[in-house]
Order: C-alpha cells, then sequence, then structure tokens
C-alpha cells in the first residue's frame, strides 16, 4: 500500500484558496519596511509560496524581533509556548493604529 502524501499544504484547500475578485498580489508588500518591535498581523498570500507560515498561524497578531535577508523573525504566542517564525513581508500587514 502507499503512503498518503502530507506536503506542507496539506488539508488547507479552503484556507489557502485565492479569492475570485484579486487578480494579483500587490508589489507594494513586497517592498513593505517593518522596525524592530512593531506589530504585525500574519495574513497568507497563497500565490507567494516562499516564506509562507504554517497555516496554523494565520490571522495571528505577532511583534517583529529582527530582520534576517528578506524575511522578518516574529514572536507569536503558540497556546503558552513563544515561537519564532521567519517570514517574508508579503504574507505580512501592519497593525493600524
Amino acid at each position: 500500500m502507499v503512503q498518503k502524501s502530507q506536503g506542507s499544504r496539506h488539508g488547507t484547500r479552503k484556507k489557502l484558496k485565492k479569492e475570485r475578485k484579486k487578480k494579483s498580489s500587490p508589489i507594494t508588500k513586497a517592498v513593505e519596511k517593518y522596525e524592530k518591535g512593531d506589530i504585525v498581523h500574519i495574513d497568507i498570500d497563497p500565490s507567494i509560496h516562499k516564506g509562507m507560515p504554517h497555516p496554523r498561524f494565520d490571522g495571528r497578531t505577532a511583534k517583529i524581533r529582527e530582520k534576517r535577508g528578506k524575511s522578518y523573525i516574529i514572536e507569536v504566542t503558540d497556546k503558552s509556548d513563544k515561537k519564532e517564525l521567519a517570514i517574508r513581508p508579503e504574507h505580512l500587514k501592519p497593525q493600524e493604529e
């Protein structure tokens, strides 16, 4: 018997589906700059696979720790644990004050 594939986007058919009215991802999200200590929301863009966090973190609010290459290291709480994720700016949205 063949083992079922368990890829990184397994079980996310509806969660990571691009809306029909959106045609493409805006380039402004890719060049967005964040500073250390900024508060951001994780908003996964399913059309960009690089730097995509796990779907369980979609919709969470996190704090920027540092910039590493093209991505940002953010600190997010998962239940009672604090986790660090490396996410590209295409999947982040700044918190409005």
